[in-house]
């Protein structure tokens, strides 16, 4: 059963097992649910950038980029350059090595979505990126780990290889909404290959979500 088979079977038993809601109430919970995705995917991409980041946090940052690249024409001199992209799931990072601050400018100005972090002999250029990482598309599955929450690993559950845990499922509810085999496919784990499908099981299993 592919996920598109598991999200119209769960919007077809919900019809017919869950508490009738208001219309307000229906209201409501979509966007919530819509809110909490927005939310928790920014909040994500930030934090996965802040945690690589971390080593040179303590340098401050320039007001403007614009601002960082006048200090380093200032100073005159090479700076190592790395440059990381941060992804809603995965990240990327490369070492570029020692470049003049032409050179880094000149980088700048063809990729306009860096920001630019400096740290003593270094510049960090960092991206957030509104999508999932080649290496997310070409390895990540939802699924349920064992303490019962929604996360997304590298490869399939069984590895737990847990890339990000998302919140704690009511799994009384979700066995009770579900077919056996839509829960078995839960622990086994839903592939998925885009944004899209990205937020399509986030959306679909935040009605399982416990409430805090």
């Amino acid at each position: 059963m592919n996920f598109s088979g598991l999200y119209k079977q769960l919007k077809k038993r919900l019809r017919l097992k869950r508490r009738v809601l208001s219309l307000g109430a229906v209201v409501l919970v979509a966007g919530a649910a819509a809110g909490w995705l927005l939310a928790h995917n920014d909040e994500g991409g930030r934090k996965d950038a802040q945690s690589a980041l971390a080593p040179i946090a303590s340098a401050g940052v320039p007001d403007s980029d614009e601002d960082a690249l006048a200090i380093l024409a200032k100073q005159g001199k090479k700076q190592t350059v790395m440059v990381i992209r941060s992804y809603v799931c995965g990240e990327e990072t490369d070492q570029l090595g020692a470049m003049w601050p032409e050179e880094i400018q000149s980088l700048h100005e063809e990729n306009p979505g860096l920001s630019i972090l400096l740290k003593n002999d270094r510049v960090v250029m960092q991206e957030l990126i509104d999508d999932l990482s080649p290496s997310c598309k070409d390895s990540a599955y939802f699924g349920m780990d064992k303490d019962g929450n929604l996360s997304l690993f590298d490869g399939v559950p069984a590895g737990q290889k847990v890339i990000r845990t998302f919140f704690q499922l009511n799994v009384g509810f979700l066995e009770s909404s579900l077919q056996r085999e839509a829960v078995e496919q839960l622990k086994e784990g839903i592939r998925v290959k885009d944004l899209l499908e990205y937020n399509s099981v986030l959306s679909t299993f935040s009605e399982f979500a416990v409430e805090e």
